[in-house]
């Protein structure tokens, strides 16, 4: 709850901030969806791991600063995970990592051109639902997992990097990349690499 609070307070100081900075252009709100291209960092226990196809959707707000800034708070609705193969006694399975999260990007805007923006800034992300998908590719069968989010740690913190371009004052296309710096397992073993969330994505995003 402690981090939930941080997160907030973070996106209200932003917007704290941009209230008190005098700018010519108004606030703009706005709805976002798009495709994510997840994967988790490699320790030796992942290496065939696969990206995983996903979803995010939300709302955000523009918030002008100066003539080429602004701050871009968001709300979102992310998966994230990752697939893998492997063979066990000669029979194929793929397994798929589902890890649902609601995310806070907070990201600091620059317009390099009138229609194109360069972003960066903090990612928080708080933990929805966590499950594990295995099939047996040889057989079919396959089966899921209860949610096992309580094994995790439910707080995610990333840096984003990204670019946009508004083909019109209302309609645009976005890509991001965010990179994990929180490791998801809450009890590590010693001596083990730390396991991270990664993410590409890509979407069009609608201003009011």
């Amino acid at each position: 709850m402690k981090k939930l609070i941080l997160g907030l307070a973070v996106t209200a100081s932003s917007l704290a901030f941009a209230q008190t900075t005098k700018s010519s252009s108004p606030v703009a709100f706005g709805i976002k969806a798009g495709m994510n291209v997840s994967s988790l960092s490699k320790d030796e226990g992942l290496d065939d791991q696969k990206s995983k196809i996903g979803f995010n959707g939300g709302v955000f707000a523009n918030i002008p600063v100066a003539s080429s800034f602004s701050v871009q708070p968001e709300l979102l609705y992310s998966q994230y995970g990752s697939k893998a193969e492997y063979t066990i006694l000669g029979d194929k399975y793929s397994s798929s990592t589902n890890l649902d999260y609601l995310t806070v990007p907070v990201m600091f805007q620059y317009n390099a051109l009138p229609n194109l923006y360069l972003e960066a800034g903090p990612e928080f992300g708080f933990m929805l639902s966590a499950k594990n998908k295995v099939k047996n590719e040889t057989t079919g069968n396959s089966s899921t997992t209860e949610d096992f989010k309580d094994d995790l740690n439910t707080f995610n913190f990333g840096i984003g990097l990204g670019a946009g371009y508004y083909f019109t004052p209302n309609i645009g296309l976005t890509a991001r990349y965010v990179a994990g710096l929180t490791d998801i397992a809450k009890d590590r073993p010693s001596g083990s690499d730390a396991v991270k969330n990664n993410v590409f994505q890509v979407g069009l995003a609608f201003k009011f």
